[in-house]
């Protein structure tokens, strides 16, 4: 995750995702380099899918602060749980986001081809393998 000029809780939100995805997923251990190309395919293949298309997230609203004029006060609200998906649909322009030769209703179909729960134990059967084959190689 890159970090941004005059953003100081950036590092915060990095380290909020190792915390929260990467750790809880790889664990605390160090990789070896010679794993990496097998841990990134695998992240590519499966990790970024489940995050992306599955994973539900709550998103705030924002309002104006009626205490402190000129500031906005951030909601967390049920109608507010979405996937990251979900909240690119709902953006105006969302086709604008998207790099070139992908296309929203190649991601929609994407996230239909299977249900959460699919995806999920496709993810943990996957990093069995993965951590299998990490054994053997060592």
């Amino acid at each position: 995750m890159q970090q941004r000029p005059r953003q100081t809780n950036d590092n915060a939100l990095a380290e909020t995702k190792n915390g929260a995805v990467v750790r809880k997923l790889f664990g605390y251990a160090h990789i070896p380099q010679r794993h990496a190309v097998r841990i990134n395919a695998f992240c590519r293949t499966h990790l970024n899918a489940l995050l992306n298309l599955h994973r539900s997230c709550l998103f705030a609203t924002e309002l104006p602060d009626p205490a402190r004029p000129g500031r906005t006060r951030k909601l967390y609200r049920y109608a507010d749980v979405m996937t990251p998906l979900e909240k690119l649909l709902s953006l105006p322009n969302a086709t604008s986001f998207l790099r070139p030769g992908v296309s929203l209703s190649r991601l929609q179909a994407q996230a239909l081809d299977k249900t959460d729960l699919r995806a999920a134990i496709e993810l943990n059967q996957a990093r069995q393998k993965l951590f299998t084959a990490i054994r053997r190689a060592a």
